[in-house]
């Protein structure tokens, strides 16, 4: 993903990557930090002189198994730590998606950008996200200077949960080098109970009383106009008791169906990489939102915008997590949207759209001027001359 017009450093360890910044801050000159680029078009356009591809920096470091934990460069293919993982019959709780699909990419990405982006699956409602998964870091700031969890850390950033703060931070603060992290035993089978043909206010209550019950369920999804599904994991006798107790419970919603294993992993893969939407060779271009809001809301949000709006939806998180796509139109529609998300009290990102849909909108949410000064005193804790990803979150602040 290189740009032969840019100035690209691929270093091969810690201090070439301290190297790099150095050289990129004695010039002030904007640096984009890269992997495999297969999140490279989420985010604002940036102006950048050099490129930082950090691919080189992977492979594992350390393994433990019976520990549940895991260490890694950041530059590790996820895909090769997915496979290491699941041949001890383990693998990242939180299900991190796979988006490669909505940008025609070949790869899901690394390590690094999974930690970046902060994206988590169906299971984050059990089991937390990426931020509560994250170990320890090995990272370099834009001071050029070399920091991680655990031991001496910068004496302007110490007291910051630095794992907490990276997660997400999609490059802006820091270049990642290692990563470290807890990881959980696979669930040996799963079953899924289906509700068939539930409206959406029906089927945020129907989840909600799933998700409250002592049943355990690890995911709850709905798509509209067909079924509204709860995910039971675990042993198999524990499965199908909970499943049992759970058709009782939601016995007055109406007709249902059990999807077994295999089926059911089927489903939630695809709902996890978002590949109920987007995915037809003629729909390549509709813009694709990713909004998240209060779960009791999320029935009413998606209605305000289907009032003007055409699009395809489905709902994740027990209803807090609502995967859109606009259809038949030639911009991102940010203005319709973000108004129907602002009134829950939630926040919308924008994740695929054309150059010319996508023009003058804001990519991810416009922040309040509270948490606008938090972000700008983080970022020149860390970066003091804005030279990581400059603007990829935020219109950058000129220092």
């Amino acid at each position: 993903m290189a740009d032969n017009n840019k100035t690209t450093f691929k270093p091969a360890n810690e201090d070439q990557v301290v190297e790099a910044v150095q050289w990129a801050l004695s010039g002030e000159t904007a640096m984009e930090l890269i992997g495999t680029g297969s999140k490279h078009k989420i985010g604002n356009h940036m102006e950048t002189g050099c490129q930082l591809d950090l691919s080189d920096l992977s492979g594992i470091s350390l393994y433990e198994p019976e520990e549940l934990v895991m260490a890694a460069g950041a530059g590790s293919l996820l895909g090769d730590i997915k496979k290491e993982l699941s041949d001890k019959d383990q693998a990242f709780a939180f299900e991190p998606p796979d988006f490669s699909h909505l940008f025609g990419q070949k790869t899901q990405g690394t390590l690094g950008g999974m930690v970046a982006s902060g994206f988590a699956g169906p299971r984050r409602i059990q089991a937390g996200g990426v931020r509560d998964h994250v170990l320890g870091v090995r990272a370099i700031s834009g001071r050029a200077e070399f920091f991680k969890t655990g031991g001496r850390v910068m004496k302007n950033v110490t007291g910051y949960d630095l794992p907490k703060i990276l997660t997400g931070s999609w490059g802006t603060l820091a270049a990642m080098t290692q990563i470290t992290f807890k990881v959980l035993p696979k669930p040996e089978t799963e079953a899924t109970l289906a509700l068939i043909g539930l409206d959406n206010a029906a089927a945020m209550k129907a989840m909600s009383a799933g998700l409250g019950a002592p049943v355990d369920v690890s995911a709850a999804a709905h798509v509209p106009g067909t079924r509204t599904l709860l995910r039971l994991e675990g042993l198999s006798p524990s499965v199908a008791a909970r499943l049992e107790s759970l058709k009782r419970l939601l016995a007055p919603f109406g007709e249902m169906d059990v999807l077994e294993r295999d089926m059911s992993r089927d489903v939630w893969s695809k709902i996890r990489d978002v590949r109920l939407l987007g995915t037809d060779a003629d729909n390549r271009d509709n813009a694709i939102w990713r909004l998240s809001v209060p779960p009791s809301q999320g029935a009413n949000v998606l209605a305000e915008i289907e009032a003007s709006l055409k699009v395809n939806a489905f709902f994740d998180w027990g209803g807090g997590l609502i995967w859109l796509e606009v259809l038949d139109e030639t911009t991102a529609c940010a203005a319709d949207i973000r108004s129907a998300v602002a009134k829950s009290g939630g926040h919308a990102t924008l994740i695929r759209a054309t150059e010319a849909s996508r023009a003058g909108s804001a990519v991810f949410q416009p922040q309040s001027s509270v948490l606008t000064l938090l972000s700008e005193r983080l970022k020149g804790s860390f970066d003091p001359k804005g030279i990581l990803n400059p603007g990829r979150m935020y219109e950058q602040v000129k220092r």
